[in-house]
């Protein structure tokens, strides 16, 4: 049975551990979706922790830029895939388009699309940027209003919404039962 998941909180919340747990107790083929690109060598050793947090049975494909794109050619190839992360991906498409403005018609929506027509289980790791002050510059303000709408239009989709706060899941949508 397919399902779309979203795991939200802030940095070092265990977001991703709490995704890759969630990932490991469904069956079948799993693929771990990475956004992140080592531009710089804290980056690229939260990348090597990462990977080896996963274990053997997550395929790794990475990709910053074309999650649509990426979703409709893994058709068929997974039972689960873990996008991580949404604000990585989303901080990317600002740096490479360098118009945010374009960015939601371009992009968000239709990321959005193709993850609500997936058969697939899709489970989609975010950081909560909207809850500190307001950014003093006008790039990290755009960033964190296209954060906020990108994560209202995936929270949309999902079935499943957790919130995570020190390691500790918080489910905010779906059944609370499970």
């Amino acid at each position: 049975m397919s399902k779309t998941i979203f795991i939200l909180g802030g940095a070092r919340s265990g977001k991703s551990r709490f995704a890759l747990e969630l990932g490991k107790q469904q069956t079948g083929t799993k693929i771990y979706l990475a956004t992140a690109e080592p531009r710089d060598a804290e980056m690229s050793t939260r990348i090597k922790q990462h990977q080896q947090e996963r274990s053997a049975d997550w395929e790794t494909v990475e990709e910053p830029l074309h999650l649509s794109e990426t979703l409709q050619a893994l058709e068929g190839r997974a039972d689960v895939i873990l996008i991580d992360c949404l604000t990585l991906w989303l901080s990317n498409l600002m740096m490479d388009k360098r118009q945010s403005d374009q960015i939601l018609s371009q992009e968000i929506d239709p990321f959005i699309d193709s993850v609500a027509k997936r058969n697939t289980t899709i489970i989609a790791v975010s950081n909560e940027v909207g809850q500190g002050i307001v950014p003093a510059d006008p790039l990290a303000r755009r960033f964190r209003d296209l954060s906020g709408l990108l994560h209202q239009k995936y929270a949309a989709i999902a079935e499943d919404v957790y919130f995570m706060t020190a390691g500790i899941p918080q489910k905010i949508k779906g059944n609370k039962h499970e």
